[in-house]
């Protein structure tokens, strides 16, 4: 009789273990699969060492669940409680905890965008970092100019603005280096440095892609004659250092002598006016087989190139008569 009773003891207690047990597992399922957040897109952030209690506390914050020991509780049963990867991670709006964990599992941290436009000089580049959200600007140097590739990088949260330099410089070196094992063999430079230099002047004439063969073409051209090469850019690139300049060049900055004039100084600058893109970089190394020395606006984006100077001061009435019927 009390051995009988004994069992039945053993049973109810069993039972009522399993009836716990399957109304934990359910709570704790019910808590794991229940959407959250504000309704929009959220972005958690935590940074390597922050405790278990420090990213509930923030995906309570966030909204994805009511209390702290919620989001620890499906840490623990989905086994991530001393294993959560440190970053940023974009989290969709009306995500579960466990959307929010199977992220920080998969280590799908969420990469920013930080794009290098065409052209854009060291001072450019200054503004751009100092916006960049969530870079680290605690040490870093500007490099020279010229040194960084315009291209789209992306960063985490956190990276420092140090390293993200140097993988421009890194690509910048990499992409210059392909293109100059395929060089022209006649070009009025051997000096890679020269070729960076007049790239970026290329850059800096002409927005339009197909004509910066062209453009290169009449650079090289003018060097290869020994002529100045006239470019409006240089001569912004020694007043301001690359910054904008705000206001039309005028007769005075022509004449006003800089290092970076190129029309009152024979050859190459001294230093790039701003970082190329790949594209001006192939065009300098590989310019049109054009016998241009002269171009001017046209009116339409693009320039009306000459080889004489009577055809370009045509081209240059043109332009003027077309600036003087503008609206």
């Amino acid at each position: 009789m009390m051995q009988s009773r004994f069992f039945y003891i053993i049973a109810v207690v069993f039972a009522a273990v399993l009836l716990l047990f399957g109304v934990g597992h359910g709570l704790v399922r019910h808590i794991a699969y229940s959407p959250g957040g504000h309704g929009e897109t959220e972005y958690l952030f935590f940074e390597a060492g922050t405790s278990v209690n420090g990213v509930a506390q923030q995906a309570v914050n966030l909204g994805f669940v009511r209390n702290a020991w919620h989001f620890k509780l499906v840490t623990r049963w989905r086994g991530l409680d001393r294993s959560l990867y440190a970053g940023e991670y974009e989290i969709p709006p009306n995500s579960t905890p466990y959307d929010v964990l199977t992220k920080i599992k998969l280590q799908d941290t969420y990469k920013r965008r930080f794009v290098v436009p065409e052209g854009a000089s060291v001072q450019d580049m200054d503004l751009l970092l100092s916006g960049a959200f969530g870079l680290n600007l605690a040490v870093y140097a500007l490099p020279p100019e010229g040194s960084l590739l315009p291209e789209t990088y992306y960063y985490e949260r956190g990276d420092s603005a140090a390293a993200l330099i140097d993988r421009m410089q890194t690509a910048m070196k990499d992409v210059f280096d392909q293109l100059w094992r395929s060089r022209a063999g006649d070009l009025p430079f051997t000096d890679k440095q020269q070729a960076i230099i007049l790239a970026s002047i290329v850059e800096k004439e002409t927005g339009v892609a197909s004509e910066r063969p062209l453009v290169a073409a009449v650079f090289v051209n003018r060097l290869k004659k020994s002529m100045r090469l006239q470019s409006d850019p240089t001569v912004i690139y020694g007043i301001s250092g690359g910054a904008p300049l705000g206001r039309a060049l005028t007769r005075r900055d022509l004449r006003t002598d800089t290092p970076f004039n190129s029309y009152r100084r024979g050859g190459l600058p001294p230093t790039p006016i701003a970082n190329p893109g790949k594209a001006s970089i192939a065009a300098v190394l590989n310019p049109a087989n054009v016998p241009y020395l002269y171009f001017v606006a046209d009116g339409t984006g693009g320039h009306a190139f000459a080889t004489t100077l009577a055809e370009h001061n045509k081209n240059v009435a043109r332009w003027r008569l077309i600036q003087k019927n503008a609206p």
